[in-house]
């Protein structure tokens, strides 16, 4: 059986990039998913509608400054000196209305 495949007209393409969220900009560090593709469950491999909690703490810190620690972008965020495992909400924000 032959089967026929068309290419993707570029308006739709466009249209699919503009739909998916931008912290797939970054690769995830949960479930190691490469930038620009979904998050995967790493038992049953099902790729999820959203990112991981923690590649969009990876993205804000790759593309904002924080507000609450006045860190720049790619410096981790810090609680009075104290590393943190994600960044301030306010970083988030940041990213998310340059985005």
């Amino acid at each position: 059986m032959t089967r026929y495949i068309a290419p993707m007209p570029p308006q739709l393409r466009q249209q699919m990039r503009a739909n998916q969220d931008p912290a797939r900009a970054v690769p995830c560090p949960h479930c190691h998913a490469p930038a620009r593709r979904p998050c995967v469950l790493r038992k049953s491999g099902r790729h999820l509608p959203e990112p991981h909690p923690q590649r969009t703490s990876a993205w804000a810190q790759q593309t904002a400054c924080c507000p609450a620690c006045q860190v720049e972008p790619t410096i981790p965020c810090h609680d009075e000196g104290r590393a943190r495992n994600t960044v301030h909400a306010r970083r988030l924000q940041e990213a998310e209305a340059t985005a």
